[in-house]
């Protein structure tokens, strides 16, 4: 092993045990000495390996202990994103809104279009508490999921204009209203689509409409799927007598709130963050199979 290289564990592969070893920087990443050298990134092996702060098998090393980042480090990732990688802001929400509409079905398969409309969508507005990533999405991704939009306090910014502009072309309909009777809500729909609020709006949770949303919201009988930050969470601390998602969401990289989580099921929507800073930010992403750009946790 080298200066630079750093000790991980000790594996096997069914044909030998080795050591195995990370070379910071190395393009190839992690791979294997003294035994079977076959192993390479991608390839799963049998044994145990000790990375970072977690254990856990070789074969799904991102998985072993993905990280959750607080506040701070999610908008350092962002900032990163948009301006060192030159992602737009309407790129940036396209590939999270199609990865939100692929995850929120996945628990569903089976059920999912058994009655239409599938799924009530609540949308915040950015700059008034809203979750900038919970404002409507491309209506190509919505129509995955068969939804209808409740969307009470429409953003000015063009780019959200136009994402509602496009649902509103493709016949999704919009409420006017929700629903006190919460009934009315479980009885339509199969699932809500939490995301009035995110990572910035614990001071709107108070404000209508974001108040009646979230009083509604407690008292649903059918499930919740939180975008990245339940609503009325902290983006650390998590609940503090909020609602209760069934399936969480997280973008880019799980929050820390996420440990607070007790749904169903957790899924992680970041394939498309870049290696160096996945590295940079000791994300420890989980492995995605196939061409998914989601995983559950």
């Amino acid at each position: 092993m080298g200066q630079d290289e750093v000790f991980l564990g000790v594996c096997q592969d069914g044909q030998g045990t080795g050591l195995l070893w990370d070379q910071p920087g190395h393009a190839g990443g992690w791979g294997l000495s003294m035994g079977s050298a076959r192993a390479a990134r991608g390839r799963g092996v049998n044994g145990i390996c000790r990375h970072g702060q977690g254990m856990g098998s070789v074969g799904s090393l991102g998985s072993a202990r993905v990280t959750r980042a607080c506040k701070a480090e999610a908008e350092a990732i962002e900032k990163e994103l948009l301006e060192d990688y030159r992602f737009g802001r309407q790129q940036l929400i396209e590939i999270w809104g199609h990865a939100c509409a692929v995850a929120v079905t996945k628990p569903f398969t089976g059920c999912w279009h058994c009655r239409a409309p599938a799924a009530l969508a609540l949308c915040g507005q950015e700059g008034a508490g809203g979750d900038p990533r919970g404002s409507p999405c491309p209506g190509s991704a919505l129509l995955l999921l068969g939804p209808t939009i409740f969307y009470p306090k429409r953003s000015p910014d063009p780019l959200y204009r136009d994402f509602t502009t496009q649902c509103e072309k493709m016949d999704i309909p919009f409420l006017s209203y929700l629903p006190t009777e919460v009934q009315l809500i479980n009885d339509a729909y199969n699932a809500v689509v939490d995301a009035v609020l995110g990572a910035e709006a614990e001071a709107a949770e108070g404000r209508e409409p974001c108040a009646a949303i979230l009083a509604t919201l407690k008292h649903v009988r059918i499930p919740i799927v939180s975008l990245d930050v339940p609503s009325g969470w902290d983006v650390e601390a998590g609940s503090s007598g909020g609602i209760s998602p069934d399936v969480l969401v997280s973008l880019s990289a799980p929050k820390q709130c996420a440990r607070r989580f007790l749904g169903r099921q957790h899924f992680v929507a970041g394939r498309f963050l870049p290696y160096d800073v996945q590295k940079k930010f000791e994300l420890n992403p989980p492995k995605y199979p196939g061409t998914e750009c989601v995983v559950a946790l």
